[in-house]
């Protein structure tokens, strides 16, 4: 029987995705990706697959299941298999440099940015491009390690708060840092755009005001700040009855030409009305209280969207 693989390093994350496939009736199949073997000499089996991996992985001590999706995907893709998110979807995930140079393409406006290999560049960038300024990670997930920086002064705390820490998550995964622009918005939010199939499902406003570590997962608001550090309550992600936006249908053609079949992009409007997208999540998640109070549902979405990729696999064995 053919089924749906979801491949992930989150068992929570995927909970509400598990339910969905069970209210349809769909077979699925879950592939863990930390470690284990990858038998290149056998052909993967018929289905459809569904790449979930996460840039944060690490944070969850998974260090290496990004590279082990990577080597699945690249086996999956030359025996032909149908994946969404597949090969080019992970390259975004994991690189915000690769995200701003292909939203770019698109004409989606994105923070001016300055890449830093270094700490020691990092003061010489924030120079250049001026303050206020947020500090960031490259490759990071869920927000880690995003700081607001108004002068030089925080910056000089903040490097010297750097060079004293001993916690494993506070430099960059791939050591790239990021000095981009501040978008000064008219109020503490943001906008998260999901999509589904391609094409844009709803939009989320979410409250900057307790920080940028925005993981709209449930166990993001409820968890031990280890698992995700993110902890305002349910309300601070609502969702926008009736949104719109011009760049919508850019962000559309993005996704299509990166082979994103599910994903997120979230932006900031300034006071004079211009958005810049400033990430490009391809392991959404959604905020259940959110959903319930807006009678929507991503995972269900998502579930519908899988399941019609695998009625369509199964059509042509059958005419066969």
């Amino acid at each position: 029987m053919t089924k749906v693989y979801v491949l992930h390093e989150n068992d929570a994350w995927v909970e509400p995705l598990r339910q969905a496939f069970a209210a349809l009736g769909t077979p699925h199949e879950e592939w863990f990706l930390d470690r284990g073997l990858l038998d290149l000499r056998r052909p993967p089996p018929g289905g459809v697959f569904y790449n979930r991996m996460s840039a944060s992985s690490h944070t969850r001590g998974h260090t290496y299941a990004p590279e082990y999706a990577a080597a699945v995907i690249e086996m999956l893709e030359r025996h032909g298999r149908t994946v969404v998110n597949g090969r080019r979807a992970l390259q975004l995930e994991l690189s915000k440099v690769a995200q701003y140079e292909a939203l770019a393409a698109h004409g989606i406006p994105t923070p001016e940015t300055i890449a830093v290999i270094g700490e020691e560049n990092i003061p010489d960038a924030a120079e250049r491009l001026g303050y206020p300024l947020i500090l960031k990670h490259n490759r990071a997930g869920k927000g880690l390690g995003v700081r607001l920086v108004p002068g030089p002064a925080e910056l000089g705390d903040a490097l010297a708060a750097l060079a004293a820490s001993d916690d494993p998550h506070a430099r960059p995964r791939d050591g790239i840092w990021l000095v981009q622009r501040y978008i000064r918005a008219p109020e503490p939010c943001i906008v998260r755009a999901e999509f589904v199939g391609g094409r844009f499902l709803y939009a989320v406003r979410v409250d900057t005001s307790a920080g940028f570590e925005l993981c709209p997962a449930d166990q993001c608001q409820a968890g031990p700040a280890a698992a995700c550090p993110a902890s305002a309550p349910g309300a601070r992600f609502r969702v926008i009855e009736g949104f719109d936006h011009p760049l919508l249908p850019r962000m559309e053609a993005f996704l299509r030409a990166n082979g994103i079949g599910v994903g997120a992009i979230e932006f900031v409007t300034d006071e004079h009305g211009r958005s810049f997208a400033y990430d490009v999540n391809t392991n959404t998640n959604y905020n259940p209280e959110a959903e319930r109070a807006a009678g929507v549902s991503g995972m269900g979405a998502i579930a519908r969207y899988l399941t019609a990729l695998l009625q369509g696999e199964r059509a042509p064995r059958a005419a066969a």
